[in-house]
């Protein structure tokens, strides 16, 4: 097998790699978190709005992710995909799971908690965007020059919404990304299962957390 022929499939590996890691940072900080309190305190309106907010934040990266994924069609980087939630930013993935990073932190209650992971995934989907930049930049040529002038990098613009007549979708592709949503759903009841013993006095609180 050559090595132009496993290009894809390392691409892919990677991608999942750095998917990985943000959901490993986020069970790291909710670990963290379990010994910790909210500085809005628990059951008032301002915590039970931030934490509603996140819950919002969570469901638009589940929903925004299988959107993509039905244009991406288990695809990427295999061809140039100009459409839909393509069409207002280079990386809808990237951006959509780092709106749920920031929605884990919200759950909890803690802006800090939720700018902390926010920004870490950011950073982390800048950096690989700008690394398959240059990749799908060597294997597309003047047409993905062309999409990149157009299309910001990261930060979608709705403006630029277009979308095409036909969309084929990898079922499989959309199974693991379906999943891999479920992971940031499944952080709500854990975190509701912690406020519920830290006010039932069986898990320390060492700090506050704002």
């Amino acid at each position: 097998m050559s090595d132009a022929s496993l290009k894809p499939a390392v691409k892919v590996f990677e991608q999942r790699k750095r998917l990985v890691v943000v959901q490993v940072t986020a069970v790291v900080a909710i670990v963290l978190l379990l010994f910790t309190k909210p500085f809005l305190g628990e059951g008032s309106d301002g915590h039970e709005f931030v934490e509603a907010l996140g819950v919002g934040f969570v469901l638009v990266c589940f929903i925004g992710r299988l959107w993509s994924t039905l244009y991406v069609g288990g695809k990427k980087n295999a061809e140039l995909i100009s459409a839909g939630p393509f069409s207002v930013t280079q990386n809808p993935l990237y951006f959509f799971s780092t709106v749920g990073a920031t929605g884990v932190g919200l759950m909890y209650g803690s802006v800090l908690a939720a700018a902390g992971l926010g920004l870490a995934s950011f950073v982390v989907f800048r950096v690989t965007a700008r690394k398959e930049a240059k990749f799908l930049l060597g294997k597309f040529g003047p047409a993905y020059s062309a999409y990149t002038e157009r299309t910001p990098l990261f930060w979608p613009n709705p403006l630029l919404y277009n979308d095409q007549a036909e969309r084929q979708f990898s079922t499989r592709t959309l199974k693991r990304t379906f999943l891999d949503g479920l992971y940031f759903l499944a952080l709500f009841p854990i975190i509701e299962l912690a406020e519920h013993l830290r006010n039932s006095g069986m898990l320390p609180v060492f700090f506050t957390l704002y």
